[in-house]
């Protein structure tokens, strides 16, 4: 016979977290005395859920009636609950003496089960299957691996929500705990801990290596120690927990790059407005395929990225940074909350290893500055970056060769400000997407135009640059993806606003595969 469901089909999904749940995961992590993350707080969860809903299933089935045990004796107008008969209930009619010599004395029971349907059961009978037969309300296919499989992830942002309101719970990195059980850490305890970083000389260090010189109470549980003293680092303004996701490590602010404080000024961008339905096709396939990290593209987040190549812009060239575009950013280390991520980058060829810095909040990585320049990349410069051997570790590579001389399109910045390219011969040693290459001989000139072009109107920057370009083809025209490399050398811009401004403004002709010239010049 098919019993009853213990829980709806639908119980999980209306699931909503209720004050009794959150006082349970309270009492949870007194018990433990270790922080949790929300993530393994799910299967508590949902395992007191289960408890509590058989229980109380349980209780709604015996209500009115014993449960019936062949063993026992019973008498007539007894209310009897049949848990093989998926807790039906049954009242006693009449009791007589039973007739099998086999299996000793025992007693019939006539039981009526309602709508007229009467059936005959044992009673005084002490060998028998039912007697051992457990009572209890089965799971009844809602296992909690099921449902943790299925609803985790739903379950998760929900106990997140609801610890969020709670102010009697504290989180460090992804982990919760009460906040009473905290031990006390003060301004003294804060200030060791900020010489000890200091004497690391900006290298980050987890809290339990400034628990050795941070002497707190003896005898205090060292998770809970560490959790107390990373919350203290995190409500002090001095400190900067740069760790990636599972890991806590602290960095004093004052020691960080310059260029992790705050975005560094070619990476600045100002929005220009634009209708992004005015995108093609074509134009939308290339703004994926130019990792821009200002772009509004998404990636199948189940695609296994292993490996991307990214054309340098000079914007990123100039900062020592890569875009953390819906590519790229797979590859590279996160936090649970950290806005910067410390990490280290690995050259492929070499093996050098360099200190790295993910800023999330604003879609970059920060520490490429000495390698692009040892090893003479310029603007299109491909630069090759998969995961590391290691967590915490970010492999790159550039294609090195013998430096040879070629054409190229250099910037050239007159002493009157003005900006001109020229195609020039320049040494070349590493591979090159050949549309975004340009050679800029004198980066500091450039850098006055990021100062002084400024008030510029978008459009007439673009109708500048495509003029300038076009000048070095007989043709006369410029593609796509050229222009948006050749504007941002004096101006921070992702694809979208400049190919929109390109389909949509009657100043510029599209001739076929994304070229583009000036409509005055036809």
């Amino acid at each position: 016979m098919v019993s009853e469901p213990l829980i709806s089909t639908d119980y999980w999904t209306d699931f909503q977290i209720t004050q009794q749940d959150v006082e349970y995961l309270h009492n949870h992590l007194f018990e433990l005395e270790t922080p949790l993350t929300a993530r393994e707080l799910v299967p508590v969860l949902i395992d007191e859920r289960l408890r509590a809903e058989r229980l109380v299933t349980q209780q709604r089935r015996e209500a009115g009636g014993k449960v019936y045990l062949p063993k026992e004796s019973y008498h007539v107008d007894d209310d009897l609950i049949f848990p093989a008969l998926n807790w039906k209930h049954g009242k006693v009619t009449a009791i007589r003496a039973g007739t099998n010599p086999e299996i000793g004395a025992f007693d019939v029971l006539t039981v009526d089960l309602g709508n007229g349907s009467e059936r005959l059961f044992a009673a005084n009978l002490t060998n028998h299957a039912l007697n051992d037969q457990p009572t209890t309300v089965e799971d009844e296919g809602f296992d909690s691996d099921a449902i943790l499989r299925e609803y985790a992830n739903a379950l998760e942002k929900k106990i997140e929500s609801a610890f969020q309101e709670d102010d009697e719970i504290v989180r460090i990195a992804g982990r919760w705990f009460p906040r009473a059980l905290l031990v006390d850490v003060n301004v003294g305890h804060l200030n060791l801990a900020e010489a000890v970083l200091d004497m690391a000389g900006g290298e980050p260090l987890p809290a339990s290596a400034l628990l050795k010189d941070v002497a707190l109470p003896e005898g205090v549980n060292p998770k809970l120690a560490e959790f107390s003293l990373n919350l203290a680092l995190q409500e002090d303004g001095r400190f900067d927990e740069v760790g990636p996701a599972g890991k806590v490590l602290w960095c004093l602010r004052r020691l960080e790059p310059e260029e992790v404080r705050e975005v560094p000024l070619h990476l600045q961008y100002s929005p220009v407005e634009y209708d992004r339905s005015a995108l093609t096709p074509q134009m939308l396939n290339l703004e994926a395929q130019l990792d821009d990290e200002l772009s509004e593209v998404e990636v199948n987040p189940n695609a296994d990225i292993k490996e991307v190549t990214v054309a340098l812009i000079y914007p990123h060239l100039r900062a020592g940074t890569l875009p953390l575009s819906a590519r790229v950013r797979p590859l590279f280390p996160t936090a649970y909350e950290s806005p910067r991520v410390r990490f280290t980058l690995v050259d492929g060829r070499t093996k050098q290893r360099m200190p790295g810095w993910v800023v999330r909040e604003h879609g970059y990585v920060f520490g490429l500055r000495e390698w692009y320049k040892a090893n003479d990349l310029m603007a299109g410069s491909l630069v090759r970056i998969r995961r590391g051997e290691n967590l915490g570790e970010v492999i790159i590579e550039a294609k090195i060769y013998r430096s040879t001389k070629d054409w190229v399109r250099t910037v050239i910045v007159g002493a009157d400000g003005g900006m001109v390219f020229a195609l020039l011969k320049q040494s070349i040693s590493a591979e090159l997407n050949d549309r975004m290459a340009f050679a800029i001989p004198s980066m500091e000139a450039v850098d006055q135009l990021w100062l002084q072009d400024k008030k510029r109107p978008f459009e007439k920057l673009v109708v500048d640059m495509i003029r300038e370009m076009s000048k070095l083809t007989p043709q006369g025209h410029v593609h796509s993806q050229e222009l948006y490399s050749a504007v941002n050398i004096i101006r921070r811009v992702p694809p979208a606003p400049l190919f929109a401004l390109l389909a949509s403004k009657p100043e510029f002709t599209h001739v076929g595969d994304l070229y583009f010239r000036l409509s005055e010049l036809e």
